[in-house]
């Protein structure tokens, strides 16, 4: 039987929200993934990490490998964004309360400079910069192993009250 990629092994979707059934927040949720060595399929598809969570803040890192390279042999630009993208998300999430939830509407990503393949770490550090009822205003850096800038983003998400 072919694997069912939206679902883990035991037939259950990975939503961190649904599974703390309205008792954890945003940051206990993420916490509690980490705590219990999971990460978000997109995770293992680019294997990259949730390094650290704090209130309004997370790092990802990751080593982009192989998988990674565009068809003239570097790291491919959706990488960085992913990663961009996931740290601008979870540092806006672990502002919210259990009984919200967020979806980006805009991400901007700048490359400032090119991820090498071959095994060089980098880390995607997300801050909230503002959030409010119904919008967080998020700003994430991409840098490499010697801490230089590879590329940044903004990113404007929607705060949703979960349904009951």
């Amino acid at each position: 039987m072919a694997s069912d990629p939206y679902n883990n092994d035991e037939g259950v979707r990975m939503n961190v929200i649904e599974e703390s059934a309205g008792t954890l927040s945003g940051i206990e949720q993420l916490r509690a993934l980490k705590a219990a060595g999971r990460r978000p399929p997109i995770a293992d598809t680019l294997d990259f990490d949730l390094a650290e969570i704090e209130k309004g803040r997370v790092v990802f890192a990751g080593v982009p490998g192989a998988n990674a390279l565009n068809p003239i042999g570097s790291i491919h630009g959706g990488y960085a964004a992913t990663l961009l993208d996931s740290a601008c998300g979870c540092a806006a999430h672990t502002m919210l309360s259990s009984t919200q939830g967020y979806t980006t509407l805009e991400l901007k990503v700048s490359y400032h400079r090119a991820l090498k393949p071959g095994g060089e770490p980098v880390r995607a550090e997300g801050v909230v910069l503002s959030i409010g009822r119904r919008t967080a205003f998020v700003e994430a850096k991409l840098v490499d192993g010697q801490g230089k800038l590879c590329a940044s983003a903004t990113s404007t998400l929607l705060v949703f009250d979960l349904p009951s």
